[in-house]
């Protein structure tokens, strides 16, 4: 079977991609679209619990819902930056970090880039930090303070060591993330959605409307950058409005367990318990350009095309205006909500109208949103230096039998062993602040070689069309821009 592409993908030193037909597409019909989906359920669930349950509500307070075309742009944007993971992930089976590392010079070169990239953004166990002010509302039933801050950090490794936990157990790991966001994604919307018709006026309503568009219904006129906003605050927020950053590039990681496309010819990483010893490929397939295997790919294209434009994007918009309309309505206007007890901010200004109750709902479902953030971005920053392990060393497959959930569970016990550290070192809004900005500078570097990798190593005929090439451009300057911003307020 001949292949379409001739040396290009072995130019680093990887092996070369297999020859395979590429397996059939699922043909779903009504309900059976929320079996056919899945890894954009994932990214979405990581999405809610960062820009959309902390950041986003600390800069709409502060500066108005105006500034919420940032997260209109940047959402729009992540989705065909997400897709075009997804083009490389369902020809070849394997995870973008792959095809990154398919690149010159070295596969060693972009693989240390990538582990230190994501080491630097998803390295600060921020969510479970945050999840432990939360956590101690419900128990002290009022915001935690400075003089809280050691019994906070004690509920933070808590929270921590819930994760690994999860982490453990399950045949699939992939789809216990994906069965637990659905959970979440499903009781966060509608909570959030039934609260913000209950209690929000609206005035607020139409003023999100609006900002979605960078409109300003106070003064009827368009204001895109308040003066005086805080750059970092901003570029953190714009970076994290929808996924963010290194964790977008590991949706292509989840599509390759769930078996999409290609994906399911090279195998998955099977849980410590529940699951058995799978064989997973460490390069990829590729299929010859024929009439069948290009009908399969363009039925792949439509699983993914609903994925991410009506899981994500949705999701997406829909997860930062509606908290952020409830946080609007019921916290002074102005205010810096940034803290210890950010997360429980909500619940305990709702508690004084709506009661006790809806304050203890309202932060029982931003310790479970943060929490399972923390889960999600934890299991993909494993699963991520994982496959860059298992793909660049011969040692490492070699290892015990070639088993991957040893390799595995041993980064996942270095990350922890990190994070009960790093919970330490500053206060969780600022280590949050400091993931996103790096999430930022992430996006300008990942959404140009991602442009390199499928115009130049996949074959022609799966090559992106020029507009998306030319959004993946746009993209880069987006965030490159707001990089700059936040970086030189700094150093100013």
């Amino acid at each position: 079977m001949e292949l379409p592409v001739s040396n290009r993908e072995t130019r680093s030193g990887l092996p070369a991609w297999k020859p395979a037909d590429l397996p059939d597409a699922p043909r779903p019909h009504g309900f059976g679209w929320l079996a056919a989906v899945g890894p954009g359920v994932i990214v979405l669930g990581v999405s809610i619990g960062s820009g959309e349950f902390l950041l986003g509500p600390a800069v709409f307070v502060k500066y108005g819902l105006t500034l919420l075309w940032v997260t209109s742009i940047s959402v729009v944007l992540q989705t065909i930056f997400n897709t075009e993971l997804m083009r490389y992930t369902l020809a070849t089976g394997e995870p973008i970090f792959t095809g990154c590392m398919r690149c010159r010079p070295t596969s060693t070169f972009w693989a240390w880039v990538y582990a230190i990239l994501y080491f630097l953004q998803a390295g600060w166990p921020a969510w479970a930090a945050n999840a432990a002010g939360a956590i101690f509302f419900l128990w002290a039933k009022r915001l935690a303070g400075p003089a809280d801050a050691a019994l906070v950090y004690y509920i933070g490794i808590a929270t921590f060591f819930a994760c690994v936990l999860i982490l453990l157990v399950g045949r699939r790991i992939e789809r216990t993330l994906e069965l637990l966001n659905w959970i979440l994604i499903t009781a966060i919307l509608s909570t959030f959605l039934v609260l913000a018709v209950a209690f929000v006026p609206m005035p607020v309503w139409i003023s999100a409307a609006g900002g979605l568009a960078g409109f300003d219904t106070r003064t009827g006129s368009f204001g895109l950058l308040p003066a005086g906003v805080d750059w970092v605050l901003l570029a953190a927020l714009v970076a994290y409005s929808g996924c963010g950053g290194i964790t977008n590039m590991a949706l292509s990681n989840w599509a390759r367990d769930r078996g999409y496309g290609m994906g399911e010819r090279v195998g998955y990483i099977p849980a410590a318990v529940g699951g058995t010893k799978v064989n997973l490929a460490h390069s990829g397939f590729m299929f010859p350009p024929d009439r069948e295997n290009l009908e399969r790919y363009r039925g792949w294209w439509r699983i993914v095309r609903a994925d991410q434009w009506g899981v994500f994007f949705i999701g997406g918009i829909l997860g930062m205006v509606l908290p952020a309309i409830l946080y609007v309505a019921f916290l002074p206007a102005g205010s810096d909500i940034r803290g210890l007890g950010i997360a429980a901010a909500l619940a305990s200004a709702m508690g004084k109208t709506a009661g006790p109750f809806v304050a203890g709902a309202i932060a029982f479902l931003g310790a479970w949103i943060l929490f399972k953030t923390q889960l999600d971005q934890m299991e993909g920053m494993v699963r991520a230096l994982t496959d860059i392990l298992w793909t660049g060393s011969d040692r490492v497959r070699a290892w015990r039998g070639g088993d991957v959930r040893l390799v595995y569970y041993g980064v996942l016990a270095a990350v922890v062993v990190w994070g009960i550290i790093a919970l330490r070192l500053a206060q969780p809004m600022m280590l949050l602040q400091i993931g996103a900005n790096v999430a930022g500078v992430v996006f300008v570097i990942t959404s140009l070689h991602v442009l390199y990798i499928n115009t130049r190593i996949l074959p022609p005929v799966l090559r992106p069309p020029m507009w998306r090439r030319a959004a993946l451009v746009f993209m880069a300057l987006f965030y490159g821009f707001f990089s700059v911003l936040s970086i030189s307020s700094l150093v100013g």
